[in-house]
This record gives C-alpha cells, sequence and structure tokens, in this order.
C-alpha cells in the first residue's frame, strides 16, 4: 500500500513539475526582482505539492479501510449478526447457503445437554445435510460420513466436530474470499446491512 502510494506520488511530482514549468512559463516575471520570484515559486510549490490536512485524512481513512478487509476473519464474520446474515445472502447466490446452515446447526447442537435433545437433533442434522442424497447434502468424504451415522445411536455433543471442521474449512479457503470482494461485504462495512437485511442471534464461533 505504501509502495503504491509512494510510486504515485512520484508520477504526481513528476506531473506537477511540468505543470510549474508551463505556469511559470506564462508568468510574466523580471529577473531582477527575486522577492516576486520567491513569491511566486513559493505560491505554485503550495499549489502542487502541499496537500491539505484534509486530503490526509482522507488517504488515512482509506488505508485505515483498506487495512480492516485484510485484517478481518470468516471468524470475526461469523460471530456478527449482520456479518452472517450478509455472508449466507452472498452463499445463496453461489447456491451453497446449507454450508453455513449446517455449520450454525452444529453450534446450536454442541450446546444441548440433554441426552434426547441430542438424539432428536442429531437425526435432524444428519437427515437435512449428511445423509447421502438428502435436500441439502454439504461436501463431506465418505469416511467422515459413515463415522457419523454410526454415531447416531448414542450421539455426543462432539459426534458433528469433524464435518463442522471441514465445511468451515470449504468455506474459508473457497466462498470467503470471494465474498470478501463482493458488494454485498462492503454494504456490511459501510453499517447498510443491518438495516437492510433480517438479523440472527449471536454465535460463539469455535474451530
Amino acid at each position: 500500500m505504501h509502495t503504491e502510494t509512494s510510486i504515485y506520488d512520484s508520477h504526481r511530482r513528476e506531473g506537477n513539475s511540468d505543470l510549474i514549468m508551463n505556469e511559470l512559463s506564462r508568468t510574466s516575471l523580471d529577473p531582477q526582482d527575486t522577492k516576486t520570484i520567491h513569491n511566486a515559486w513559493k505560491s505554485i510549490v503550495q499549489k502542487y505539492f502541499i496537500r491539505s490536512p484534509l486530503s490526509w485524512r482522507k488517504i488515512n481513512r482509506q488505508e485505515t479501510y483498506e487495512v480492516s478487509l485484510l485484517e478481518e476473519s470468516l471468524k470475526t464474520i461469523l460471530s456478527q449478526k449482520c456479518g452472517r446474515t450478509a455472508f449466507r445472502d452472498f452463499l445463496k447466490a453461489e447456491f451453497c447457503e446449507e454450508n453455513l446452515d449446517f455449520w450454525l446447526a452444529c453450534q446450536e447442537f454442541k450446546t444441548c445437554d440433554s441426552p434426547d435433545e441430542l438424539t432428536r437433533r442429531a437425526a435432524r442434522i444428519y437427515e437435512e445435510f449428511i445423509r447421502d442424497e438428502s435436500p441439502r447434502q454439504v461436501n463431506i468424504d465418505f469416511c467422515t460420513r459413515e463415522i457419523i451415522s454410526q454415531s447416531l445411536q448414542q450421539p455426543s455433543p462432539s459426534c458433528f466436530v469433524v464435518a463442522q471442521k471441514k465445511i468451515y474449512g470449504l468455506m474459508e479457503n473457497g466462498s470467503f474470499p470471494r465474498f470478501i470482494q463482493s458488494e454485498r461485504y462492503r454494504y456490511k462495512q459501510r453499517g447498510q446491512t443491518q438495516s437492510t437485511l433480517p438479523l440472527t442471534q449471536n454465535v460463539t464461533v469455535t474451530t
């Protein structure tokens, strides 16, 4: 970022030098009047080389914004209500919103403390996302699918952990890089998503 800015400033200064020479050539100056020449140079330098504090503040805001784009992670997005909503909307446009829905279902599943509730929810998640040819089947390998199938008789809060991590990896390395380049992400950054999209509950992200 700073290298690009330096290159830009270098080209800008070179271009400004041409402008200065053109402007001086149009100005009638007495070679003996050093004071007038000095004031003319000072005026031109201020005009073409010195940026106002407002310009610097604008550049600093832009640099801060671009750094924030680089530092934001999928974990951060999923921990925010508006972030999850914006990301799901993006996934829906890519026809893979089931990945996020499965991940969220697994997060909720791990909070169950009743054996009966664990069994019911495990069966529901398996039928919707895991079973071969299920309506919203997520992309996991055969071995992981079989292990989950065998654990359904006595499911534990961790029976979907491996599959959840695999789907998180798919989102992090596949959809997420495209998401942060999208208009939907830019709307979220400007705070517009909160007022234009439905919100979901807070989620504690563990990966």
